[in-house]
C-alpha cells in the first residue's frame, strides 16, 4: 500500500540522488531559498523598465522609472534582470528539490517558507509576461458604465487605449463569468481611477489563488497516496505557476484553485460542497465546465450503475447551471459569457498544434487564390470537435480500478485535449495540466523530465513574449537580448550545470518519490498483475 511519505529510495540500475548535505532542513535549504528571494527581487527590479504600465499612469513622468523607461540603457539592464532573475528562480527550484532530499512532513513548512519569500516580490512587480489586467480594468470600467462587457470591447470606452489592454480585448468581448466580473467592478470601484490600486484586487485574487493550490494540491495527493511535498513542490512552486499567477495576475489563478478545491471536497465525499466551487471556478473563468461531469462522477462513487451517473450529472449541471443562472439574472447579463467562449480562440500561436497547422494551410490556400482564412477555421472547428470527442470518452469510459485518481488523471486528460487541440496554448494553460497531472501523479523518468523541458521553455517564452518598451526604443534589439540572456541561462541549467543539468538527463531516481507513483502507475494501467 502506497503511503504519503518517500522513502527517498533509488531504483535498481538508476541514477542515485545527489549525495546528502549535512545540517539540519533549514541549513540545507538556506541558500535555494535565499537564492530564489534575490532571483525574484532582480524581477522586481526589472520589471521597473520593462513590466506594463497603463498609458495614463503617473508613475511613467516619475523617478526611477524615467531611466529605466525611457533610455535603451536603462531598458536592456531591466530586461538582463528580468531574465537573470527567471532563470535563477527555476535554478533555485530545482535545487530546493535536491536539498529536500526527503518528502516528509518536515519539508512543508521550507517549501511554504520558498513560496512566500518568492512570491512576495512578484506581488509587488509591475505586471509581467502580460497586461491581461489592465485588460481587467477595461472591462470593470464597462461594468461601472451600465455596458455589457459581453457585447463590448474596451473600445466601447472613451481614451480606451490609454487604459493599457492588449489590442486584442479592444474589440473582444470578455470570456469571463459573473464572479470575475463582480471582481472587475470592484476594482474600478475601489481604485477611484488610479490605475496602479486598480491592480491590487486582482493580485490578491490572484494570490488566494495560489493559496487555495497550496492548500488542496498536497491534500489531493495525500489522498490517493502520493507524496503531498513532492507534489507541493513540483506544482506549486514551479516557476511558470509563479510568473504566470503572481507576476502577470492571471485569473487563472483563482480560477484553477477553486477547482481544485471542488475536486478535493468531491473526492472526500462532499460532492454539494464540491460543486458550489466548481461553480464558483466557473464563474470566474468558464473552461473548468470541463470538471463539473468528472465531480459528477465522483459522487456518483465508483460502484455506481449507469442510472446513478446519469441522476448525479443531472443533478450537478441543474445545481451549477442554476447557480450561474442567478448570478446572471442579479447581474442583468444572463449567460452572456457562453457566446464569448470563444474569444481566447481568436488568435493562433506558432507552439500550439492545430493553430500551426491551420496556418500553414491557410498560407498555402492564399498563395493558390483560395480561402485561406476558411480553411483555418476548418482546422480551428475540426480540432474543437475532436476535443469535445475526447472529453465525452473519458467521462463516459467506465473506470474499472483506482476509481478516485483515475477519474482526476481523466479530469487533467480533458483538460489537455482542450488546450492541445485549441489555436492557441497560452504558457498559463500549462499550468492548469502541470496541477491537474501534479494531483494525479507525475512518475520519475520521461513524464518528469517533459515537466522540467516544458517549466524552461515556457519560461523562456515568457520572457522573450510581452515586454513593455516604449516604441522610440527598438524592440528588437531588447528582445535579442531578452533572447540571448535567457536561452544562454537555460542551456547552461539543461546541459552544463553539474548540479541542474540530472534533472534533464535520461535517468531516474534523482528525484525522491517519482518511482513510488511510477509503481502505482503499473498497478492502475495492470490491477491483475503483482
Amino acid at each position: 500500500m502506497l503511503t504519503s511519505r518517500s522513502s527517498g529510495s533509488t531504483p535498481e540500475g538508476s541514477a542515485p540522488p545527489a549525495a546528502p548535505a549535512a545540517g539540519t532542513l533549514e541549513t540545507r535549504t538556506h541558500v535555494a531559498l535565499l537564492q530564489g528571494l534575490v532571483a525574484s527581487l532582480l524581477m522586481l527590479a526589472g520589471s521597473v523598465g520593462v513590466g506594463w504600465l497603463a498609458g495614463s499612469s503617473a508613475l511613467i513622468r516619475t523617478q526611477p522609472f524615467i531611466v529605466a523607461r525611457t533610455s535603451p540603457v536603462g531598458v536592456i539592464l531591466c530586461t538582463v534582470m528580468l531574465c537573470v532573475g527567471a532563470l535563477l528562480l527555476l535554478r533555485s527550484w530545482l535545487r530546493l528539490a535536491q536539498r529536500i532530499q526527503v518528502w516528509d512532513d518536515a519539508a512543508r513548512p521550507v517549501l511554504i517558507k520558498a513560496l512566500v519569500l518568492w512570491s512576495a516580490p512578484l506581488v509587488l512587480a509591475l505586471p509581467l509576461f502580460s497586461r491581461d489586467m489592465y485588460a481587467y480594468i477595461g472591462q470593470g470600467r464597462l461594468m461601472m458604465q451600465g455596458l455589457n462587457p459581453y457585447t463590448n470591447g474596451i473600445s466601447a470606452l472613451n481614451n480606451y487605449y490609454q487604459l493599457g489592454p492588449d489590442t486584442l480585448w479592444t474589440e473582444a468581448p470578455t470570456p469571463y463569468g459573473p464572479l470575475f466580473l463582480w471582481i472587475e467592478q470592484f476594482s474600478v470601484w475601489a481604485s477611484l481611477g488610479v490605475p496602479e490600486l486598480a491592480l491590487i484586487p486582482f493580485r490578491l485574487a490572484a494570490v488566494a489563488g495560489v493559496a487555495l493550490l497550496a492548500c488542496f494540491v498536497p491534500r489531493l495527493a495525500s489522498l490517493h497516496g502520493l507524496s503531498p511535498t513532492r507534489t507541493l513542490w513540483l506544482t506549486v512552486l514551479n516557476p511558470v505557476l509563479l510568473f504566470n499567477f503572481i507576476a502577470s495576475g492571471h485569473n487563472d489563478s483563482l480560477m484553477l484553485g477553486l477547482a481544485v478545491a471542488g475536486l478535493y471536497y468531491a473526492s472526500v465525499k462532499r460532492p454539494v460542497l464540491g460543486i458550489l466551487l466548481v461553480t464558483a471556478s466557473i464563474a470566474v473563468k468558464p473552461i473548468t465546465l470541463i470538471a463539473l461531469p468528472f465531480v459528477a462522477l465522483l459522487w456518483a462513487g465508483s460502484a455506481a450503475g449507469w442510472g446513478r451517473k446519469i441522476l448525479c450529472w443531472l443533478a450537478t449541471a441543474s445545481l451549477a447551471l442554476g447557480l450561474l443562472g442567478l448570478a446572471g439574472l442579479v447581474n442583468g447579463l444572463g449567460f452572456g459569457w457562453v457566446g464569448a467562449l470563444d474569444t481566447p480562440g481568436a488568435v493562433w500561436m506558432w507552439f500550439a498544434p492545430v493553430g500551426l497547422t491551420g496556418a500553414i494551410l491557410s498560407a498555402a490556400t492564399d498563395f493558390f487564390g483560395g480561402p485561406g482564412a476558411a480553411v483555418a477555421g476548418v482546422v480551428s472547428l475540426i480540432g474543437k470537435v475532436v476535443a469535445v470527442g475526447v472529453v465525452l470518452l473519458l467521462v463516459l469510459r467506465p473506470v474499472r480500478s483506482a476509481f478516485g485518481i483515475t477519474v482526476l488523471r481523466r479530469t487533467a486528460w480533458a483538460f489537455a485535449a482542450v488546450v492541445l487541440l485549441a489555436p492557441v496554448i497560452q504558457p498559463w494553460y500549462m499550468v492548469w495540466l502541470l496541477v491537474l497531472f501534479g494531483i494525479a501523479g507525475i512518475p520519475d523518468g520521461w513524464p518528469l523530465r517533459t515537466i522540467m523541458y516544458l517549466t524552461a521553455f515556457f519560461t523562456l517564452i515568457s520572457l522573450t513574449d510581452q515586454l513593455s518598451v516604449f516604441q522610440w526604443i527598438p524592440i528588437g534589439i531588447v528582445r535579442a537580448v531578452a533572447i540571448a540572456v535567457g536561452v544562454s541561462f537555460a542551456l547552461y541549467l539543461i546541459f552544463f550545470d553539474k548540479k541542474t543539468k540530472v534533472f534533464f538527463r535520461h535517468r531516474e531516481g534523482y528525484l525522491p518519490g517519482g518511482a513510488q507513483w511510477s509503481e502505482f502507475a503499473r498497478r492502475v494501467r495492470h490491477p491483475g498483475r503483482r
